[in-house]
């Protein structure tokens, strides 16, 4: 009985040394990130992955000092440090920033998926339990640094999205929407808030995060909620409400989908020109290093993007089953890809109010957290990309903060959302760093 006991747990060593190797090695790309870019990205045949590629930068943080580089013309500086994992954004009418500290609620997943997301979360920094606040920056002095700080909303459930309308403010908790009274100025709100909707937190909730914006006159809100696996592979019934950007009247609770097949949609935002609703999105993994492209694509009502069965306007999944070949036809292409495995997070549009230089005047900003399961890495940074006078976005994207990763490809941040100051500047949150960095031209002074 010993010796077979000893076979038996030679055997799972075998194995478990054998899936090690194989989490070392994993896929190598065979495209650039530019190839995988752009208006039409090359689109090659899929290497599936039993086990997936895991390749993310160790996180290391800041050291005294050290900062990203900003794109010729421009200048980065601290705005704030210290947070507790800040993750979105938004401006508030008398310039203060509202940032989310915030995390991935606990949740237990098992087997191979579970082995390898605890490994790739605790490579990456993110295990630390979510501070669930709402944090109120202000700078006071006009120096272009917080020099105040205030705890806006505390006892929140992984929040995320977050709108003012009026004097309402939205919060996009992981499981709900809620509105919270709100006066301009106000540091502290401490009323319980009410819930207008409750959102889809099905497990094993592997995309948590609820993204939000309202409609120009606030008639509408907009919730972006991720799918609950990579191809609906715990069952379809799990992913009810999920890879879509739901349509909410936040008076009555009522809703609708907006749009589906939208495996992570996060970052949301309204192109100036067209009034358009545009998104950045995280598609699938197990295909390889070259599949699929993040992309950027406006939001049409009623479309569908293809998750999960197929990808990039009609590339069949043929992992998913059973398959539905017949809603290709039906599948919006999106409009520009980001790179494979970039995970695209935050979203903001150049308008009226960016300052920084003609170069990045007329586009969007998008901020690439940064990859996990591609070799060579790709992401951690901030890009641009341009759009023309008619709404559409043109050429490669541009490098605009780079040097989140150190010479050793260690990550000192993590960009994750974009926001324009009320100065001009831009200001980038980095959840690892713990800081939100400001951007602005080298000409100009705060």
């Amino acid at each position: 009985m010993i010796k077979h006991l000893s076979l038996f747990a030679l055997l799972c060593l075998v194995i478990a040394g054998g899936a090690l190797f194989y989490l070392s090695r994993g896929d190598t790309a065979q495209l650039t990130v530019k190839q995988l870019s752009g208006r039409e990205p090359m689109i090659t045949a899929p290497r599936k992955e039993f086990i997936p590629t895991m390749n993310i930068a160790k996180a290391v943080g800041w050291r005294d000092g050290e900062k990203p580089v900003a794109a010729a013309g421009l200048e980065v500086v601290r705005f704030a440090g210290g947070l507790a994992h800040p993750r979105s954004m938004i401006r508030l009418p008398n310039g203060d920033i509202l940032v989310a500290e915030t995390n991935s609620p606990s949740r237990e997943v098992g087997g191979v998926t579970g082995f390898v997301m605890e490994r790739l979360m605790s490579s990456a920094g993110a295990v630390a339990p979510s501070a669930n606040r709402i944090s109120l920056l202000r700078d006071t002095d006009g120096d272009g640094k917080a020099d105040a700080r205030h705890i806006l909303l505390k006892g929140l459930n992984s929040p995320y999205g977050m709108a003012l309308v009026g004097n309402t403010l939205y919060v996009a908790n992981t499981d709900a929407l809620m509105a919270f009274p709100y006066k301009e100025g106000e540091t502290q709100i401490t009323a319980k808030g009410r819930k207008i909707l409750n959102l889809p937190r099905q497990a094993p909730n592997f995309h948590w995060t609820r993204n939000l914006v309202a409609s120009a006159d606030g008639s509408r809100l907009y919730v972006a909620v991720g799918s609950a696996s990579n191809i609906g592979e715990y069952g379809l019934d799990k992913e009810e409400n999920r890879a879509a950007i739901l349509e909410v009247d936040p008076k009555t609770g009522d809703y609708r989908i907006f749009a589906s097949g939208l495996r992570n949609p996060v970052g949301m935002a309204w192109e100036p020109h067209s009034g358009e609703l545009w998104a950045v999105v995280n598609e699938r993994d197990m295909l390889g290093s070259d599949l699929v492209p993040d992309f950027l694509t406006r939001v049409e009502f009623g479309a569908f993007y293809g998750w999960p069965w197929n990808y990039w306007g009609g590339y069949e999944d043929k992992r998913v089953e059973p398959g539905r070949p017949d809603l290709r036809e039906y599948t919006h292409r999106p409009d520009y890809g980001l790179g494979s495995h970039t995970a695209p997070l935050g979203l903001s549009f150049a308008n009226d109010d960016a300052k920084l230089s003609k170069a990045f005047s007329s586009g969007a900003f998008i901020a690439l957290h940064g990859s996990w399961n591609r070799k060579p890495l790709a992401g951690y940074k901030v890009v641009f990309v341009k759009f023309d006078d008619n709404g559409t976005p043109q050429g490669l994207p541009v490098d605009l903060l780079t040097g989140f990763l150190n010479n050793e490809n260690e990550a000192r941040g993590r960009p994750v959302d974009v926001l324009v100051a009320k100065d001009g500047a831009l200001l980038v949150s980095d959840d690892v760093g713990g800081v939100i960095w400001r951007v602005s031209n080298s000409a100009a002074k705060p």
